[in-house]
């Protein structure tokens, strides 16, 4: 339960100010929601599959090896974030060019959504926290499981409330402490290895 619930918080903490939101929320203006929504969501699920598979393998390396990895992870997670998060640019999400919704069908609609985020997601903040969590936890099924279930609120809020999220939310401060927490996981995987 513990590898459910901490890869639910890290992976919706990452993923708020992230462009998973502004691509699902971009996604939405041009397609209807549901096929949007059914895109990103198999998206999601193959890769966080991918990221437990990887997690998986790590716990077959030595303890000590599987840590630094796990540090590494989390250190350049940190810095992706923190990167982004003090970037100089506005701090919300793009405009659609277009003010309404288009009549391509549900498969089409889905097809280029699952294709957009899954693309997006690769080296993702989020991949590589499932990725350590589960290395961490050893437990591939619960970490993928809270990951999912984290991309997938993202994906519903973007869908269902958008608008209003982007102009309640500071992405980049939201970018910025996911950076730091990260970092601190990194620093406590590393404190391990010393001990």
């Amino acid at each position: 339960m513990l590898a459910l619930i901490s890869a639910f918080g890290l992976v919706l903490a990452v993923e708020l100010p992230d462009k998973t939101l502004v691509a699902t929320l971009v996604l939405t203006t041009r397609f209807r929601a549901w096929p949007v929504f059914a895109g990103v969501t198999a998206a999601f699920a193959v890769q966080c599959a991918i990221a437990a598979t990887f997690g998986s393998v790590l716990t077959l390396l030595p303890e000590t090896l599987v840590t630094a990895i796990v540090a590494t992870l989390f250190g350049i997670g940190a810095y992706m974030l923190l990167r982004e998060g003090f970037s100089p640019g506005k701090d919300g999400g793009e405009d659609a060019s277009r003010s309404g919704p288009s009549p391509a069908t549900f498969f089409r609609s889905a097809l280029t959504s699952f294709g957009v985020l899954f693309a997006a997601e690769w080296g993702d903040a989020s991949q590589l926290a499932t990725a350590s969590l589960t290395a961490r936890f050893g437990n591939p099924f619960a970490v993928a499981l809270g990951a999912f279930v984290a991309l997938v609120a993202v994906a519903g809020i973007a869908v269902f409330i958008g608008a209003k999220v982007r102009s309640r939310i500071r992405p980049k401060l939201i970018q910025r402490v996911a950076g730091f927490v990260f970092a601190g996981f990194s620093l406590f995987a590393l404190a391990q290895l010393a001990f």
